[in-house]
């Protein structure tokens, strides 16, 4: 097994170059790219990036979807309107040359490729820093910058803004502007008036839209699949952006990217298969593109099951994940499937390695409380209550450091995780300490009980490849003996 490789942790770009291939020169990419950026949440990005796709899909445009930062749900959206996956970059998570490939690597066959921005341009970890933000994934992949400017209540006044987050910018990648919520009849005077005063590119704009397009909930935007009438609105969107935004200008700012390099992460795969039983339902629905796609290209089967509606977990799994998702919107259908929940607690028991992130995790407790108020018996791996909080709990990057082995690796290794959840546990586990990238903050988290890793933090494995390669090394060993009990 190779030595342990991480990225992203602290932005320290000398300790992120040992897992790398050596290569000399490593191949350069064209990637047409454009990335839509934001003054601040609230905006709009969602819905105009969504309208953008589905407009240039219109046009017969082959296209690829990214989402900056560790959002889960907008990239459900992306994915629905593409038909296609989506895809994460986040330059907490990994260092500069990883982030460039999978950037190309998910980008390759695409005519275009559209990345959307997380909060504000700037906003960064601690919300002071410039680190994991927008602009440092656009500076780290030279990616042309459109900034969506929510003209709600404003009309002049837009153009200091403008100036202000152009001066702002040292990269100069900000290359245009699109203005939400702007009446056609104040439009044709206000681009007169930024390309003018600012200096800036206006590709059109947004008018307002009389009904909400995306309905939220306690972790952000509604799935795409609640969403009433999604497709038909999202067409109609598309409609109205082809009519008032610049899509041919688009499409030539994006062809003025640089083309892209960046070396592979060096892997170490399997020489034999490793089934992995993958939980995804409407109640566990939050994982990684990257992270299901490096266990692929590691050697796991991807055996996808649903605890709301399968009996048992699939037959001959050598491993099991448990994501993150909405079980607390489920509790009751999840604990009247009894032989699903006995399935689970069977099989961890007899050693099945398994790593529960955030509702993964509540899934296993003994007992989990619903959204109103009632508790409801789960798995009971563990023995602990998940209960609802009033407020987000232990939100934002973390970086995690073993303080013992795990099917992740030994004591002492680090990664870099992210949570974002409102349900507690009584039972959080102590085996990792969980350290704020800024300031003092940190906390002890993460059952491990053996074969078991389960706690609220999410992984996000292209930051620690190595922890992949343990974990499926674990799930190949316990599938090995499995078959060998069977013979």
């Amino acid at each position: 097994m190779a030595g342990q490789r991480t990225g992203g942790l602290a932005g320290d770009p000398s300790a992120k170059e040992s897992f790398l291939v050596k290569e000399a020169s490593p191949a350069k990419e064209r990637v047409p790219r454009l990335l839509l950026a934001a003054a601040g949440s609230g905006s709009g990005k969602t819905m105009i990036t969504c309208g953008l796709l589905a407009a240039f899909q219109r046009k017969g445009i082959r296209l690829s979807a990214f989402k900056c930062g560790p959002d889960y749900i907008d990239t459900m959206f992306h994915k629905s309107v593409l038909g296609l996956e989506s895809g994460n970059l986040d330059s907490f998570f990994t260092d500069r040359d990883t982030l460039r490939y999978l950037l190309e690597r998910g980008a390759k066959g695409a005519e275009l490729s559209v990345i959307e921005g997380v909060m504000g341009y700037f906003d960064g970890l601690g919300g002071i820093s410039r680190r994991a933000s927008t602009s440092e994934v656009a500076a780290w992949t030279e990616t042309p910058v459109i900034l969506i400017v929510n003209c709600r209540g404003m009309s002049g006044s837009v153009v200091p803004l403008i100036r202000g987050f152009l001066e702002y910018e040292e990269q100069r990648q900000i290359r245009g502007v699109i203005l939400n919520q702007v009446s056609p009849m104040l439009y044709p005077a206000l681009k007169e008036l930024i390309e003018r005063e600012a200096s800036v590119g206006v590709y059109g704009y947004v008018p307002t839209i009389p009904e909400g397009l995306f309905e939220s909930r306690h972790l952000g935007l509604k799935r795409p699949e609640e969403t009433a009438d999604l497709e038909k609105k999202l067409l109609e969107l598309a409609g109205i952006l082809s009519d008032t935004v610049d899509l041919s200008g688009l499409l030539e700012l994006a062809g003025t990217a640089p083309p892209l390099s960046a070396r592979k992460p060096e892997l170490s795969p399997f020489s034999r298969p490793v089934r992995l039983a993958v939980a995804r339902d409407a109640a566990f629905d939050f994982y990684y593109r990257e992270n299901l796609e490096l266990f692929e290209e590691l050697g796991a089967e991807l055996s996808f099951f649903s605890p709301l509606e399968d009996g048992q977990i699939p037959e001959g799994a050598g491993g099991l994940l448990l994501g993150g998702g909405y079980p607390e919107l489920y509790a009751e259908e999840l604990s009247e499937n009894v032989s699903m929940r006995e399935s689970v607690r069977s099989a961890i028991g007899e050693g099945l390695p398994c790593l529960a992130e955030c509702g993964g995790f509540l899934y296993l407790h003994q007992a989990l409380e619903d959204t109103k108020g009632r508790e409801w018996p789960m798995a009971g791996v563990l023995s602990g209550h998940a209960f609802r909080t009033p407020k987000l709990s232990r939100f934002g990057y973390v970086t995690l450091t073993a303080g013992e082995d795990s099917i992740l690796g030994k004591a002492g290794s680090t990664f870099p995780a992210h949570e974002f959840h409102y349900w507690d546990s009584t039972e959080n586990g102590e085996a990792f300490l969980a350290e704020k990238p800024t300031g003092r903050r940190n906390w002890r988290c993460m059952v491990n009980r053996g074969s078991l890793l389960a706690g609220f933090p999410h992984f996000y494995f292209y930051g620690n490849i190595t922890a992949a390669e343990q974990f499926l090394a674990a799930c190949g060993s316990y599938q090995e003996e499995k078959r060998e009990k069977r013979f």
